[in-house]
């Protein structure tokens, strides 16, 4: 048995787990922040049997795409000096990070 761990932007959170139930598996939904950004994400838990696992996968990355984003780096805190100025950066939101972890022991009580 295995347990996929997947983080997922917010937006793509339902859909996903609208086609994971669809699909007959079951998963445990998580609020989270990212550390870079500071913004909601989602984790999701899932467990499945090992031969199952790619079918998982491909319904995360059928769901979860990638894009690009503007936002602001080293945004000004209250403390910074006059002047300071913070300067956008293009970076990648969406996707989906995923881990797949062997379950040694799963039990329903």
């Amino acid at each position: 048995m295995k347990l996929i761990l997947t983080v997922v932007h917010d937006d793509d959170a339902g859909y996903l787990m609208e086609k994971l139930t669809n699909a007959g598996f079951y998963a445990t939904k998580l609020a989270s922040t990212g550390g870079f950004l500071k913004v909601g994400n989602t984790t999701l838990f899932i467990g499945t049997s090992d031969d199952k696992v790619e079918e998982v996968i491909n319904i995360i990355k059928d769901v979860c795409k990638s894009g690009k984003q503007m936002t602001l780096l080293n945004q000004p805190m209250t403390t910074m000096p006059e002047g300071y100025m913070s300067y956008p950066i293009e970076v990648e939101v969406g996707g989906a990070t995923i881990f797949v972890i062997e379950v040694n022991q799963f039990l329903k009580i």
